[in-house]
């Protein structure tokens, strides 16, 4: 079974959704930019995600990590989202354009406080910056983790720090194979899912327990 492409990731970029048409032509989880470093909240986070579980979409929260204490950073992330069971949380890991970028060290002080705070491991958001931090060594803290693959290409190329990705981040909706668009949404990151919708949905569902479903 090919992988099940119905997952998008927004943030404040993304000011025009219709959340209802999204959800009919497809799209069934949504996972969005919720904070970065230590004190920015994005501006739609509640009101899309308001929309979303009306649509009666899966909801997931993400943290754009910055060169910053990991644990302050992952206290603002739970303070700002308090997410409940059904929220997926995530680490966005990627060098940081407009400043310091998050280190190793700070990545896993923010993934093991979250663990600590919720009983469960964040996804780990990354590419090119995790790669290049990684190189051919793993990481045992950040491996508890499930993968979040950002590569605009047309095969996915996985750290040797994973078995396998669990989401892939194939387009930002103009690099990266088709499609690009979403009714409601027009062009926005798309992302598939390792699995099937009925997977998709049992791994949501399961965020205490995310990464032995997604290493399964």
């Amino acid at each position: 079974m090919p992988p099940a492409n119905m997952v998008v990731d927004l943030s404040h970029f993304n000011t025009t959704v219709d959340f209802a048409a999204a959800r009919q032509a497809g799209i069934a989880g949504i996972i969005h930019k919720a904070t970065q470093g230590w004190q920015y909240r994005d501006p739609l986070y509640a009101s899309h995600k308001s929309k979303a579980v009306a649509a009666g979409m899966l909801w997931g929260a993400y943290h754009f990590g910055v060169g910053a204490d990991g644990v302050v950073q992952a206290e603002h992330f739970l303070d700002s989202v308090n997410p409940d069971a059904q929220t997926l949380l995530v680490l966005d890991f990627e060098a940081n354009p407009q400043g310091p970028s998050m280190d190793m060290e700070e990545a896993r002080a923010f993934v093991t406080h979250v663990q600590s705070a919720t009983g469960r491991w964040p996804g780990l958001y990354g590419g090119h910056y995790l790669k290049q931090l990684l190189g051919t060594n793993t990481d045992p803290i950040l491996a508890n983790c499930w993968l979040w693959l950002s590569q605009y290409g047309p095969t996915p190329v996985i750290p040797p720090n994973w078995p396998r990705w669990t989401m892939w981040q194939y387009t930002d909706g103009a690099v990266g194979p088709p499609p690009h668009e979403v009714p409601g949404m027009g062009r926005c990151d798309r992302d598939m899912f390792n699995g099937t919708e009925a997977e998709l949905r049992v791994f949501w569902a399961a965020a205490p327990f995310a990464q032995a479903v997604a290493s399964d």
